[in-house]
């Protein structure tokens, strides 16, 4: 996507995450927004990557909390990232190698991945406040700040997850943009498998 269109495009997410119902207000409590997170036991939906380099991918994920999630890319990408176990295994389509892996706890994403999300706990929330109509949370692992931050971007009436950006130890910083989320769906556990996913491309 060139510089003009990448501009077009993130004026248009940022819009589209202001949702028209919300109205300048205090921002949302951080124990309604753990209750939110910690209800949020599946989900699905389509989201917009933005990297760190300007690039866009766009793709739609699963989750199942705790611990599982699952981002499958669009062409001309391709690309897969699973958690699952613990562990993340990110597979490049252009490479026959094995998956690139390392554990789940190495990523910010894992805050809200845990079985039991608690914003209130000491030193996890560096940040707290209301941007227009957004709530949005800057958070780290309290003992593993190392690993980066996740910020988590919420909107109210009902709270709803809307996008997130992870920056890592090294200042990087990618941002996904959630289509609306469809919660409450039964998805199979096979959607997070990545060892049968290995085995099902080494079979090709």
């Amino acid at each position: 996507i060139d510089g003009m269109n990448r501009r077009t495009v993130l004026l248009s997410l940022s819009a589209a995450v202001a949702s028209p119902r919300a109205a300048l207000a205090a921002p949302i409590p951080l124990d309604e927004l753990s209750r939110y997170v910690n209800g949020l036991t599946t989900a699905e939906a389509t989201f917009t990557q933005v990297n760190g380099d300007g690039t866009i991918a766009t793709g739609r994920l699963w989750l199942r909390r705790p611990g599982r999630i699952r981002f499958e890319y669009d062409p001309p990408d391709d690309a897969l990232v699973i958690a699952s176990g613990g562990q993340v295994a990110v597979f490049d389509p252009k490479s026959n190698q094995p998956p690139e892996q390392y554990p789940l706890a190495r990523t910010p994403l894992n805050l809200i991945l845990a079985a039991r999300v608690d914003l209130d706990r000491a030193r996890m929330v560096l940040s707290h406040r209301e941007e227009g109509p957004t709530t949005r949370v800057v958070a780290q692992d309290p003992e593993r700040p190392e690993y980066g931050t996740i910020e988590l971007v919420f909107t109210a009436g009902p709270v709803a997850l809307r996008q997130w950006i992870v920056r890592d130890d090294a200042g990087s910083e990618t941002t996904v943009i959630l289509g609306t989320l469809a919660r409450g769906g039964d998805i199979p556990a096979r959607v997070f498998d990545f060892v049968a996913e290995i085995e099902r491309r080494q079979r090709r």
